[in-house]
């Protein structure tokens, strides 16, 4: 028992120096294996519909909530909004927005709207370091949101799609993105 007792110390004086949190912190090989454990569990949920569904609602609601109101926005008319995954082939279709009114000036932006999540990911990135004093479970916490941020920010193949679905839209939004660069530079 007071081999336990010792060990139980040792551990406990281990994890609360501060030389350690900064380790921990610090170490991008560290915030990588937490990313790629995460992603792995996410994974090895997908062979069951219902648990899938519940690892990737906070996600899906990001991704989907973006597509919604930037279609709101450019005039997109969205006429469905849909969190309940279902299984189509081989695959799962996590959640879905329907639009009534996709034209060549709004499908860029409705359909890659996730985009603006890394937005997100980056002020968060920013507030959490100045306002959240570091602990092993807030830099934790702080990576599991980063990782359903950001990896729920990569537009699906369908999201593509759409965007790319209108030469007109894509000749206006280049135009657009080559003045930007000319006025920026």
């Amino acid at each position: 028992m007071d081999f336990l007792a010792l060990v139980f110390q040792k551990l406990q004086t281990f994890f609360s120096d501060p030389e350690t949190l900064k380790l921990y912190v610090g170490n991008r090989f560290i915030m990588i294996l937490l990313v790629i454990v995460l992603l792995k569990i996410k994974y090895a949920t997908y062979s069951n519909l219902y648990l899938s569904a519940l690892i990737n609602i906070p996600g899906t609601l990001l991704h989907e909530l973006s597509h919604f109101f930037i279609g709101l926005i450019t005039n997109a008319y969205p006429t469905r909004f849909d969190l309940l995954p279902k299984k189509h082939g081989d695959y799962y279709i996590m959640g879905s927005v329907g639009f009534r009114n996709i034209t060549f000036y709004n499908a860029i932006p409705s359909a890659l709207a996730p985009l603006l999540l890394l937005f997100i990911g980056y002020y968060f990135n920013r507030w959490f370091f100045t306002n959240i004093p570091l602990s092993y479970m807030n830099y934790t916490f702080y990576v599991l949101l980063q990782t359903i941020i950001i990896e729920n920010a990569v537009p699906s193949s369908t999201d593509f799609k759409v965007a790319f679905s209108y030469p007109l839209g894509l000749a206006l939004y280049g135009a657009i993105a080559v003045l930007a660069i000319i006025y920026a530079f």
